[in-house]
């Protein structure tokens, strides 16, 4: 049986991709595993009885999160295996457009709130943007796929339309800012 543990961290290092280990605390290793944060926030927003349309989208997106981590874990970019890509991309923006429809235009902040899945899926687009500086941080010192960078901008993007419209299917307004 093989155990959980394998004790080759306990120096404070992880392998790479590749074999090579690492500081756990490298800005390559804090940029996947805010990755693997925003996968388990989404989890926590597909056990609460979503939609099945945004059921279906989260589910893709907690799989391709794993490529998305699994690339930022590559620090060969020789390697073509499991890396990011603009389809990847392209299945967001189509996401947003599609569920963007079904909302008004707003022309102010609105506060993260309303339903309280939606909140969970506010929560998730804010660890999405702390991962974006994260992955901002780690290519302005090591050479990454940007498709990566761009992946996680464009979902933060599609995590607040998704907020949004659990709101509207539930007939909760969006809460304006106001100073």
């Amino acid at each position: 049986m093989t155990k959980i543990y394998t004790k080759t961290g306990d120096d404070g290092t992880t392998g790479l991709v590749g074999g090579k280990r690492v500081k756990k605390s490298s800005q390559r290793i804090i940029s996947y595993g805010e990755v693997d944060e925003i996968n388990s926030a989404i989890g926590i927003v597909l056990s609460s009885g979503i939609d099945f349309d945004i059921c279906e989208i989260l589910t893709k997106i907690q799989n391709d999160l794993f490529v998305i981590g699994s690339d930022l874990a590559n620090p060969d970019l020789m390697d073509s295996s499991s890396r990011a890509t603009d389809t990847m991309i392209t299945y967001l923006e189509n996401h947003i457009d599609r569920l963007e429809s079904e909302l008004s235009p707003i022309t102010y902040f609105i506060l993260p709130g309303g339903d309280l899945l939606a909140s969970h899926v506010h929560l998730a687009r804010s660890i999405c943007r702390r991962a974006e500086i994260s992955i901002i941080k780690l290519a302005e010192k090591e050479q990454i796929n940007k498709t990566c960078q761009i992946y996680i901008n464009r979902l933060s993007d599609l995590l607040f339309v998704i907020a949004r419209v659990i709101n509207k299917r539930k007939k909760i307004n969006d809460i304006a800012w106001k100073k």
